[in-house]
């Protein structure tokens, strides 16, 4: 956590990256677990690693798995499970992934077109809402930049939920996306990387350094 934010550092492919996020602070690790993903870790993969990484929140992130898909990430070690799906995903397949591994666990990610707001039945299944750039052809990672404006409305509506803001964050933008969206709660992938599964140290750094800057601004 830095200053009161805290923040996830995803499509994690390393054992190298993984010890430098913990050094920075990051509270979670992210694991992507889509195989159409070029940060994709395979599950074997992650469990190789997984006795040498460091002490912190591991989150395996899926698009609409299976149920014994978020079974075998939860034998595996992972502590919160990111699932990104479609608005139109029947509403029992969200609730089964609720079941599966407890709302307090669970974080979701649907993917919103720009005019369409977080269904209210979705609320009660999930502890966390992660909201992310919108992209037809793809479940985020795509470097593009979220409706902050969005983000912010749903966090004023629903203050008992978590709300995690993603979508090409970076050193450059952290501090207006602070500003304009209220996160407390940031997740950042592509904007601190060398190439996609890569993480780039410096701008990494640079990241927390201007997210520790933006955070004690807003607290004068």
């Amino acid at each position: 956590m830095i200053d009161g934010i805290r923040f996830k550092v995803c499509g994690l492919t390393s054992l190298v990256d993984a010890e430098f996020a913990d050094r920075c602070g990051a509270d979670y690790l992210g694991f992507i677990l889509h195989a159409k993903s070029p940060r994709c870790v395979t599950l074997p993969q992650f469990k190789a690693m997984a006795a040498r990484l460091p002490e912190r929140r591991k989150v395996a992130v899926s698009v609409e798995p299976a149920r014994d898909e978020l079974a075998a990430m939860a034998a595996a070690g992972f502590d919160f499970f990111q699932i990104h799906f479609r608005p139109e995903t029947p509403l029992a397949t969200v609730a089964a992934w609720s079941e599966a591994v407890g709302a307090e666990r669970l974080w979701l990610a649907p993917k919103l077109p720009p005019a369409s707001d977080v269904a209210a039945e979705w609320l009660p299944l999930a502890k966390f809402f992660l909201l992310d750039a919108f992209q037809t052809d793809v479940f985020g990672g795509s470097g593009k930049t979220g409706d902050w404006e969005k983000f912010a409305r749903h966090r004023t509506s629903h203050p008992a939920k978590t709300w995690i803001l993603a979508g090409g964050l970076s050193s450059e933008n952290i501090g207006e996306a602070l500003r304009a969206s209220g996160a407390r709660f940031v997740d950042v992938n592509s904007g601190v990387e060398a190439t996609p599964g890569v993480k780039d140290h410096e701008k990494l750094n640079r990241f927390v350094v201007r997210l520790h800057e933006a955070a004690t601004r807003g607290r004068v």
